[in-house]
């Protein structure tokens, strides 16, 4: 950095926020774009989900961010049921809307509305907090779909060489 450069403000929570999010949401989306269809199925062991079932879940699971937020009620299952999306394409739409419907939240409640409580199970809490989590919890599976990859003796998108 020159000596003279002003440094930059830091950006809105609101656009950090969204952006994790997204960002999330991209690489979960990426996971399930290209992984071959043929091994959705595929478990490391019988008592592990499968790797539509990972996204699935992770994909569901934003609804406990989104619904909350949009004065809706949580999801009634944990997980989306797999026969309920029988191929990759309805896989890739599902984690594609979920996505898309979360980041509409959160730019719904505008930067003062990030710090606005919802009930949320059993408890109030600020719609920042409940996203972040979110946002952990799909890392999370992101890292378990990475060693799915590997196991299937594929490479992740985010592991490849850039072009």
């Amino acid at each position: 950095m020159k000596k003279d450069a002003a440094v930059k403000p830091a950006d809105p929570e609101l656009k950090v926020v969204l952006d994790s999010w997204n960002e999330i949401g991209r690489k979960l989306t990426a996971m399930a774009e290209d992984f071959p269809e043929d091994k959705y199925d595929f478990k490391p062991t019988p008592a592990q989900r499968s790797f539509a079932e990972q996204l699935l879940h992770a994909a569901g699971s934003m609804y406990y961010f989104t619904n909350p937020v949009t004065g809706q009620k949580p999801p009634a299952a944990e997980d989306p049921k797999r026969d309920q999306y029988k191929t990759k394409a309805d896989i890739v739409a599902f984690v594609k809307k979920s996505v898309a419907d979360g980041a509409a939240a959160i730019q719904s409640k505008g930067e003062k509305g990030l710090m606005q409580t919802v009930v949320y199970g059993d408890q109030k809490a600020r719609v920042l907090d409940i996203a972040y989590g979110l946002i952990e919890h799909s890392g999370e599976h992101y890292g378990q779909l990475v060693v799915y990859y590997r196991l299937a003796g594929l490479v992740p998108p985010e592991s490849r060489p850039k072009k």
